[in-house]
């Protein structure tokens, strides 16, 4: 097969897969809980190596106490870092939210911008996090977000050979219209929750099962 006959089949397939999890989970949203972009920006730095069930636990006080990137600039990072503490790495996290409003305060007139490159400038702001608040607090799709999830689905499913998020990202982009970018993450990772887990994915009971070259097959 040539390389173009594999993106065309790639693509296919992937467009497929979008419009099953489409029907499985028509109402996938975003689980991370905010009120303006800064509040998602800030919760998605805390979603680092931790659940969005207990990100969604500490922020309700965090942004309580420190409701815009004002206030989170000028706190005493100490507060941050004990309100953060539960969802581990909690230092380096109260240093990038710290770092990253006090740039949307100084260069940014206290808006959390609307650019990709703008965004990559902030502390503590890769390329997912980016993705995320550009969706989701402005509706823009400017890449697709590649999580854990997005990134060991879009490998099991045969869709991308890397395992560097740039990379996935860079392989999945031209496989989907970017109207579905964000479509493609949050769905992927409602089913990467709900049946096609890290260590043991159920298989047996997956609308995916006949498209993805992973599956376990000796599953009854």
């Amino acid at each position: 097969m040539s390389g173009t006959s594999r993106r065309g089949f790639k693509r296919q397939k992937a467009l497929e897969i979008l419009t099953r999890l489409k029907r499985l989970y028509p109402d996938a949203i975003c689980s991370l809980k905010y009120d303006t972009p800064v509040q998602l920006l800030v919760a998605t730095i805390l979603s680092a190596q931790c659940t969005d069930e207990r990100v969604n636990k500490v922020t309700p006080a965090l942004f309580d106490r420190f409701p815009d990137a004002a206030a989170l600039a000028g706190a005493d990072i100490s507060e941050i870092e004990t309100l953060v503490r539960s969802t581990g790495f909690y230092r380096n996290k109260a240093k990038n939210i710290q770092g990253a409003c006090r740039a949307i305060v100084e260069k940014f007139g206290g808006q959390v911008p609307k650019q990709m490159e703008q965004l990559l400038e902030l502390p503590g702001v890769a390329r997912k996090t980016a993705n995320v608040v550009l969706a989701h607090a402005y509706g823009i799709n400017a890449g697709v977000t590649v999580d854990t999830h997005v990134k060991r689905l879009s490998y099991r499913l045969g869709l991308t050979s890397q395992t560097n998020p740039v990379k996935v990202e860079r392989d999945l982009m031209p496989l989907l219209p970017q109207e579905d970018w964000e479509n493609w993450s949050i769905r992927l990772i409602y089913h990467g929750r709900a049946v096609c887990a890290a260590r043991k994915p159920a298989c047996d009971r997956c609308i995916l099962a006949d498209l993805c070259p992973s599956v376990d097959r000796t599953v009854s």
